[in-house]
């Protein structure tokens, strides 16, 4: 090879390599894919045959991600015309109480389903360390005032459709099962609209009625590996792990915070009867995405055969 040729591939592979950094750092990330999947459930009650449960993560409120960004996402979700909307977490990435104030002004755009809009938390929700339930209180009273119900703990039936929210498995609220001793939600004063008194995640899915339609929000998809699931069936939204955000060829995702390496994004079956999705996310925590697009995912509810 003479030095012309050398040089002239050497800069091509060059130009290559800086075309692939900008798009994964200005293109990507904000190139917001529709995922359309079927969510089979058992005893399905024949009102809701058909009808969409769209889900929104991670959407990041905050100086890293772009509130222009996220309203043009919700304006491109609410066209959908879902019949249910789940925000599954990770509201904002807490700082101070500027994102809380933003998080309210972006809300303002936000998709509703027509029979419902519901929400559970992640771990960004609870400030720093993940352990601040006034901040908690904080995201779920905006998220309310935009008109979701937010789960912490608690249950609700709508139209026939059962859909439970946690709290997230690194907050406190979550409660023993995740090895942090008695649930410091018990410590919330008992006048807190959002906070199931003596009710941890455990005891949650412990109330579940096993003979309805179920949609259970968990944002962190560790919590699945906890024995705290037997005899619910039904369908898991989960978020926290955006993928893993670049997913380079014969690679492992360099950026995925959860214990169990398996769960990415996507499908899973992970019990009897029991389906979990991991959504990638629509907002970031560094301004990367490489062949992992931010999603939001509209479901579209069928008959399941019901489990034994």
């Amino acid at each position: 090879m003479n030095r012309r040729r050398f040089l002239t591939l050497g800069a091509s592979a060059l130009g290559a390599a800086a075309a692939g950094g900008v798009y994964a750092w200005q293109i990507e990330p904000f190139w917001l894919e529709l995922v359309r999947r079927p969510m089979p459930l058992p005893n399905l009650p024949e009102s809701l045959v058909g009808k969409t449960l769209l889900q929104v993560s991670d959407i990041h409120v905050g100086p890293r991600v772009s509130s222009d960004y996220l309203i043009r996402s919700f304006t491109a979700a609410q066209s959908l015309e879902p019949d249910f909307v789940a925000f599954t977490g990770d509201f904002v990435s807490f700082r101070s109480g500027f994102e809380v104030k933003e998080l309210a002004r972006v809300l303002q755009s936000m998709p509703h389903g027509r029979l419902g809009t519901v929400a559970s938390l992640g771990n960004h929700d609870y400030g720093r360390n993940w352990r601040s339930i006034a901040v908690a209180d904080d995201i779920s009273r905006v998220a309310t005032d935009a008109g979701m119900v937010v789960l912490r703990n608690d249950v609700r039936t709508i139209d026939g459709l059962q859909i439970a929210g946690l709290a997230d498995y690194w907050s406190p609220e979550f409660g023993p099962s995740h090895g942090q001793g008695p649930a410091d939600a018990l410590l919330a004063p008992p006048s807190s609209p959002f906070v199931h008194a003596g009710r941890d995640a455990a005891a949650t899915l412990r109330s579940l009625a096993p003979e309805q339609p179920t949609v259970v929000l968990s944002h962190n998809p560790d919590a699945q590996d906890l024995p705290i699931w037997d005899g619910v069936h039904g369908w898991v939204l989960a978020g926290h792990t955006h993928g893993g955000q670049v997913r380079a060829p014969f690679l492992p995702p360099p950026i995925l915070p959860v214990k169990n390496r398996r769960y990415t994004a996507g499908v899973f079956e992970v019990g009897p009867g029991r389906t979990l999705y991991i959504n990638r996310g629509v907002g970031f925590l560094i301004q990367v995405r490489f062949a992992v697009r931010p999603e939001i995912t509209l479901f579209t509810l069928e008959r399941a055969p019901s489990v034994g």
